[in-house]
């Protein structure tokens, strides 16, 4: 190993309705979203971005919203709970938050930490922990105030099939250092101060379906395209198998297959989402590649119009 990742670039799931991820990640999380594009493979879905104010790395969850998917399982060779962080004097803020709003959720502790744990619309597994580590967002939306916003991710939990396997493909091959066992998990630390916990369970579990409610890959960072390619070579000499550098218009990545079968994607930093669109306008318009361009007008009749709106008991 000659490289480490600093944490998590962004983490991608499966959900159904655009509107319905709308009201619940910018409404009730109130994230921004920061890029309206479409699924380069399967241009008649969206591609949707949430994160800060700029999109930071460590900061993004992105989604397809597939209208008429299967109901996913959330289980082994996914990540189970993606967690967020926020500032330490807002965790109160977050709980008053649910039950204003009608957000079931649990509290539940985990290696000396508070966490709040719940579901989105479609099943997804959330987790809120309060930290000092990460700048904190500039973003304000609705009843989510900047100094009590969402900073990015705190980590994940991840499922694994081969959780010996999975922990050796952390330390080995994605430096991170393990720093403990408790209740089950084993906890893992990389080097920066957003999405750098990952919690892995100790005894391996079944395997999950992909569908709505799931993820389906988590992306580490890399710094830049020179380091990007020292990481393909990386996890090749590994053993696994990566997919060629793949331009995903805001970050170059490349993909592969851990053992205990959770789907790794390694992500640039640059160039960023402001490539296309001004800072201040982010999110506001369809962006389509320069390939796709010349079918704007049928993708867009493909696609189901959504708002970003401030709920009802915000106003």
């Amino acid at each position: 190993m000659t490289i480490q990742t600093t944490g998590i670039h962004h983490v991608t799931a499966f959900v159904r309705n655009p509107q319905v991820t709308a009201d619940f990640y910018a409404g009730v999380l109130g994230l921004r979203l920061i890029k309206k594009t479409i699924n380069f493979d399967a241009p008649e879905v969206y591609h949707l971005y949430f994160g800060n104010e700029a999109g930071s790395p460590g900061t993004i969850i992105t989604f397809f919203p597939w209208e008429n998917s299967r109901k996913g399982k959330v289980g082994g060779g996914q990540v189970g709970y993606t967690t967020y962080v926020v500032p330490t004097d807002a965790f109160d803020f977050w709980k008053e938050r649910f039950v204003k709003l009608n957000v079931d959720f649990t509290e539940t502790a985990r290696f000396g930490e508070q966490y709040l744990q719940l579901e989105d619309p479609d099943g997804l597994l959330l987790e809120i922990v309060a930290r000092e580590q990460g700048t904190n967002s500039q973003w304000s939306f609705g009843g989510v105030p900047a100094e009590k916003a969402i900073k990015g991710f705190g980590g994940a939990i991840l499922y694994s099939t081969a959780s010996a396997a999975t922990a050796n493909t952390l330390v080995n091959v994605m430096g991170l250092e393990k720093i403990g066992e408790e209740g089950g998990y084993a906890r893992f630390k990389a080097s920066g101060d957003l999405g750098n916990i990952i919690d892995v369970n100790i005894e391996s579990m079944p395997l999950g379906h992909g569908g709505s409610g799931t993820v389906h890959h988590i992306a580490w960072r890399a710094k830049d395209d020179i380091e990007h390619a020292q990481w393909r070579n990386q996890v090749e000499g590994s053993g696994f198998l990566p997919t060629p550098i793949i331009d995903r218009q805001y970050f170059n990545a490349i993909y592969f297959r851990e053992t205990g079968g959770i789907l790794f994607e390694i992500a640039t930093d640059p160039p960023g989402f402001a490539r296309d669109e001004d800072a201040e306008h982010l999110g506001e318009k369809l962006m389509l590649p320069a390939w796709y361009e010349g079918r704007r007008h049928d993708i867009e009749q493909l696609l189901t119009p959504f708002d970003i709106r401030v709920l009802e008991a915000d106003k």
